[in-house]
């Protein structure tokens, strides 16, 4: 029944607690044996475990038992003789008994991310639920992110309810309650973040992840205050109708669909059909997420659950499709089907475009083959072909942001044994030639007759305690950003201000966290593209441009930033046999260079290895002759951590 169905997932800015709250759901609920329980369960990527962030969004199915004590309700007897009934309560006064009413619910919970490169998990997750728990840490308040996750929320129509987690720094010794609930810095939190949801103070759960303190309270309020799932009309031919959220692909199972029932229900001995492909299939199998799969026989209306395919094609699957199950394919209509399919999702833009090449030019079928399964997993990802003439075909990827980027290289390392090269990230450019404008995402594609150059813009949100203002305004020294204005939040502040997307590619996270110690975080949204003073500068090592290394670097700060590039380059490549040049060019010159010097083999001193000095003389010589040779045959290879250690800025 779906009175008894809760669907409800966690939001929260990163490293706030989202997956210790979920482990301890898990353990109130006895979904997972206490053996088998370990930290950030719901994390199954080793990536996840790894950097200790969620990347993917996690279902999994609970069963939550409340107890209401004391309550009035009919004897045993009464529930087997129904023609007892006499009064306005139903029941024979005399057949009702007070007792502890036992009420058993199906919690459907989503795990998200937390990171802002992530946020088109949270979106869709939002889709498949009715309610969310808006989660902050209360030693560190509502962040960027909490704001952005808040609005999604807020704009998907969610009941939201509000908790701060880890109380437990402010225990009191000996308190028996474990948390010491008067502490003024939690009582100004919970009015915060009150007042951010428009509720009480009360209405606002205090609770540990860490502890389990206040758990039960926040399973009791998803039970008491998250709607149930709304009942639609029947489909004429239709069984049921499903919204897919995400997917990813099994071996032996094909396509696995993660599906939200919206309406009528699915077995295993239906038909399905995917709309957006017009595709028709049979399924392989049903289930739950406990988290694991486990199999059953029906998944009904409100549930949460996933459908094995059995479509080998990854492209037949699309995140936000409509899957409909039918029983009788002569009464079943695909027009009629087409017609009631779900609204799905936004299409994400990607901000960051990297092109990523198979180190053996052998292995372009396995890197495209797992670009097709990794997209089922991560649909946030734009693909399309590329062709370098160094580095041969490969794929021109669009990410949501550098961490995107990042972790999409080490998942195909990872997942699917593919080693790549790739190449330096960079952002969506407008560039107006005497043909009329286009698109560039490469500096390789500059025309060599353009006009001018247009770059996206973004607007962020920086939030941070007050202490930090001087630090955060150094961000204008280092970055390109404009516009800036100032918000009092109680005692943090909101620094708002305009920036070029692209300086999100250099360690822009990773520098405003250095200066506020941790404190501050930000998100952003697209602005509109705005004139760019920038030159393209190329990078070449022994006289050969490195593809993928090339960059757009404004003007005012071409020839400083050329030379810490070079300067860094020189630190970062090995040496070889023989010396090697590293230069930047800018605008048919070059702008900077420094030098890798030779590796040397030391033929000792006189009296050893060779003899006298004339002896020393003609190895030295033999030695440069081949230095010369092994030069003239060389080519510059770029190691992946070079890129990564290129993007940071000093």
């Amino acid at each position: 029944m779906e009175s008894n169905i809760r669907n409800f997932c966690i939001i929260a800015h990163i490293d706030h607690g989202k997956s210790t709250l979920a482990d301890r759901f898990l353990e109130c609920t006895h979904t997972v044996e206490e053996r088998r329980m370990k930290a950030q369960y719901l994390d199954q990527l080793e990536l996840e475990r790894e950097r200790g962030i969620t990347i993917k969004m996690a279902p999994v199915r609970m069963i939550y038992t409340v107890t209401h004590p004391k309550t009035l309700i009919p004897h045993k007897s009464e529930i087997l003789n129904p023609k007892l009934k006499t009064n306005n309560l139903g029941f024979n006064v005399s057949n009702l008994e007070f007792a502890d009413l036992k009420q058993e619910f199906v919690l459907n919970l989503i795990d998200t991310p937390g990171h802002s490169d992530f946020s088109y998990e949270v979106s869709r997750a939002l889709e498949a639920v009715e309610g969310a728990v808006l989660l902050v840490d209360v030693t560190q308040g509502i962040q960027a992110q909490t704001l952005a996750n808040f609005h999604s929320a807020e704009k998907a129509g969610l009941t939201i309810i509000g908790a701060l987690n880890k109380v437990d720094v402010f225990q009191k010794p000996g308190d028996e309650e474990g948390v010491f609930l008067s502490h003024p810095e939690v009582a100004r939190m919970r009015e915060e973040l009150a007042a951010l949801l428009h509720q009480k103070p009360e209405d606002i759960f205090l609770v540990s992840g860490k502890t389990g303190y206040g758990v039960r309270e926040i399973l009791d309020a998803v039970t008491e205050r998250i709607p149930i799932p709304k009942k639609n009309e029947p489909i004429q031919g239709v069984k049921g109708r499903a919204l897919v959220f995400d997917s990813f692909y099994d071996n032996h199972k094909g396509v696995i669909a993660s599906i939200r029932v919206v309406e009528g229900f699915f077995e295993t001995t239906h038909g399905i059909f995917l709309a957006a492909e017009n595709t028709i299939s049979k399924m392989k199998e049903i289930g739950y997420f406990i988290p694991e799969l486990k199999t059953t026989g029906c998944l009904k209306s409100g549930e949460i659950g996933y459908i094995a395919t059995g479509v080998k094609d990854p492209g037949k699957i699309k995140i936000g499709d409509t899957v409909f199950s039918f029983d009788n394919i002569q009464t079943f209509s695909r027009d009629i089907a087409r017609h009631h399919m779900l609204l799905g999702y936004e299409e994400p833009k990607p901000v960051i475009f990297v092109s990523f090449y198979p180190e053996q030019s052998d292995e372009y079928d396995l890197l495209r083959q797992s670009l097709e399964k990794l997209k089922l997993n991560d649909s946030a990802l734009a693909i399309d072909p590329d062709q370098n003439e160094v580095l041969g075909r490969g794929f021109k990827i669009g990410c949501l942001g550098r961490l995107h980027f990042e972790i999409t290289a080490e998942r195909l390392r990872r997942e699917f044994g593919v080693s790549i090269v790739n190449t330096f990230p960079s952002v969506e450019y407008k560039v107006k030639t005497k043909n009329g404008w286009i698109t560039i995402v490469k500096p390789e594609e500059l025309p060599s007759d353009y006009f001018e150059i247009l770059e996206p813009m973004i607007l962020i949100d920086i939030i941070f305690p007050t202490k930090y203002l001087s630090s955060a305004l150094s961000i204008q020294q280092k970055f390109r950003v404009a516009e800036m204005h100032t918000e009092t939040m109680g005692e943090r502040i909101k620094l708002s201000a305009k920036m070029p997307l692209v300086e999100l590619v250099s360690d822009f996270d990773d520098y405003l966290k250095s200066v506020s110690e941790g404190y501050a975080s930000f998100s952003y949204t697209i602005g509109e593209y705005e004139k760019a003073e920038v030159m393209r500068v190329d990078l070449l090592v022994s006289g050969n441009s490195i593809p993928g290394l090339s960059r757009f670097l404004p003007k005012e700060s071409l020839e400083r930033e050329a030379r810490k590039m070079v300067e860094k380059l020189k630190t970062l490549l090995p040496r070889q046999q023989y010396s090697q040049p590293v230069q930047a060019s800018a605008g048919g010159r070059i702008i900077a260079r420094a030098d890798i010097p030779a590796m040397r083999k030391e033929l000792g001193i006189f009296g050893k290895n060779g003899g006298d000095r004339t002896r020393k003389m003609k190895l030295w010589k033999k030695q440069k002759r081949g230095k010369e040779r092994l030069k003239e045959r060389s080519e510059a290879t770029i190691p992946p951590s070079v890129f990564k250690e290129l993007l940071k800025k000093e």
